[in-house]
């Protein structure tokens, strides 16, 4: 082993220096790769970013650091980042002729949990069929107050979601503004008249625009992108569990980046504005010459780094 070292200008002790380099280094990303397994089993799909922020206190234990870009790379090395993918299924009807509510969130500022909630229905292919989820969501914790899974799109879907939030609330005293759009289910008679028994004021959007309605709409994609809920393949009772899980574990072991990196349901019992730990780029001119490469890019794998 000495002869062969020389050969090639090094020591013995800088040969086994070298193994014993490798070696500690494999057993590190085994266990980097043990807890991002454990994280994922939570939440399928979870950010690197805040993937970062849940094993780092673990590995500590281990004596071991890392950087957001070196676990990047580490997914990167062993297939793990996150492809997201884009699907529409209309769930909006807002041609009839009930009455529409004005938008009282326009330049609304939340500073306390249970004064905005935001409503939605989302979409769960199940085989050859549609499951439709009704979420009702915190506009400040974000976190999820009520749901439910229905096989049609009835008023009732809606309805068994507010009644379930009504019945989590912590605040009732809290003047809450209930925000929608203006589908029928929300501007039905039924619906209409719980939010009214319980003193909430109504506020739906008012132009169609999805971005009037966004924060329901980010929650409705966390689910789907970071918890597979865009399908499943299992029946009914299965999927409804399913959704159960994934929800809590969305509000109690997901960090949230517009909530201080706090998880929904630990940032439901803060007041006062929550910093935001997401980063707004500004919006640049896109040369002709570039958009075949932002085409190549577009098809890389996505991770929120």
């Amino acid at each position: 082993m000495g002869k062969l070292c020389q050969l090639f200008g090094k020591t013995r002790h800088a040969f086994y220096d070298y193994g014993w380099r490798a070696s500690q280094q494999g057993l590190q990303e085994d266990i980097i790769l043990y807890y991002i397994h454990q994280q994922r089993k939570l939440v399928p799909n979870l950010g690197t970013r805040k993937l970062h922020l849940n094993i780092a206190p673990l590995l500590q234990e281990h004596g071991i650091q890392i950087g957001r870009d070196y676990l990047f790379d580490l997914l990167q090395r062993h297939k793990l980042l996150i492809r997201r993918r884009k699907r529409k299924v209309i769930t909006t009807d807002s041609r009839h002729w009930m009455r529409k509510y004005s938008n009282l969130t326009i330049d609304f500022r939340c500073e306390r949990s249970e004064q905005l909630w935001v409503s939605d229905i989302t979409y769960i292919r199940m085989g050859n069929q549609w499951g439709y989820l009704s979420l009702i969501t915190d506009a400040y914790s974000r976190k999820i107050m009520g749901y439910c899974l229905r096989m049609d799109l009835s008023t009732q879907g809606c309805i068994d979601a507010l009644e379930m939030a009504l019945a989590n609330r912590l605040y009732a005293k809290r003047a809450l503004i209930h925000h929608s759009d203006r589908g029928s289910q929300y501007c039905s008679a039924d619906y209409v008249r719980i939010l009214k028994e319980n003193e909430i004021a109504i506020s739906m959007t008012e132009n169609g625009d999805p971005y009037e309605n966004a924060l329901a709409e980010r929650v409705n994609g966390i689910l789907k992108t970071e918890f597979n809920l865009y399908s499943s393949s299992s029946g009914f009772e299965q999927t409804r569990e399913l959704v159960k899980s994934s929800i809590t574990a969305y509000n109690e072991h997901r960090p949230h980046s517009s909530c201080d990196m706090l998880t929904p349901a630990h940032a439901h019992l803060k007041q006062g504005v929550l910093t935001k730990r997401w980063k707004q780029y500004p919006k640049k001119r896109v040369d002709s010459n570039l958009q075949s490469e932002n085409v190549m890019q577009n098809l890389q794998p996505v991770d929120d780094r």
